[in-house]
């Protein structure tokens, strides 16, 4: 069973090509123009274990906005076209992953139902780079739009913006491999009600 997703998006803001395996080896090559997203977008590829390829072009002129959101939408709708009708999946899943000075953690429900619940340390640095740093609460509020899992992500503290943000990407990407991973004991759909 394939379970890939491909999704091109084109406005006259951005053109996005994403990619993704679901039971890949973690194999990334990810070019968006911001350096700091394509650290982040290497992460959850990476501790995923997803094949993750991304190719956006943006407006960078402007500023990185519309770049990353539209990555973002991208990547999710890709995730959702890869999970098909999530028969055998296991669904559920968290995750908690410390970096240095800082921890995330993420719980995921892979439901159909788009739901966004996030907290991480007020204070931060406003910049990481070029990277907005407000764009982290946005990446995943427009994945969730077109994935529809609902995610929460809580990082209790933390110090370095860096690390804030990447610990997120990692505990992410745990938690996303382990819920659309396939159960052998799961012979349907996860869901009383039939359908996810």
């Amino acid at each position: 069973m394939s379970r890939v997703g491909r999704v091109e998006r084109t406005t006259k803001e951005t053109s996005v090509t994403v990619q993704i395996d679901l039971d890949g080896t973690g194999a990334v090559e990810v070019s968006t123009g911001v350096g700091f997203f394509d650290h982040m977008l290497d992460q959850l590829g990476r501790h995923g274990l997803f094949d993750l390829s991304v190719k956006t072009e943006g407006d960078l002129h402007i500023d990185s906005h519309h770049t990353i959101e539209d990555t973002a939408l991208a990547l999710g709708a890709a995730f959702r076209q890869a999970l098909g009708d999530k028969r055998g999946i296991t669904r559920f899943a968290d995750a908690s992953v410390p970096l240095d000075e800082s921890l995330a953690r993420v719980t995921v429900d892979l439901s159909g139902r788009p739901y966004l619940v996030h907290s991480e340390p007020a204070g931060m640095a406003p910049m990481i780079g070029s990277y907005d740093t407000t764009m982290t609460r946005h990446i995943l509020e427009s994945f969730v739009a077109q994935a529809q899992v609902a995610l929460h992500v809580d990082v209790p503290y933390g110090r370095n913006a860096h690390h804030i943000v990447e610990c997120q990407f990692k505990a992410l990407a745990r938690a996303l491999r382990y819920a659309s991973e396939i159960d052998p004991r799961q012979t349907g759909v996860p869901s009383t009600k039939g359908a996810l």
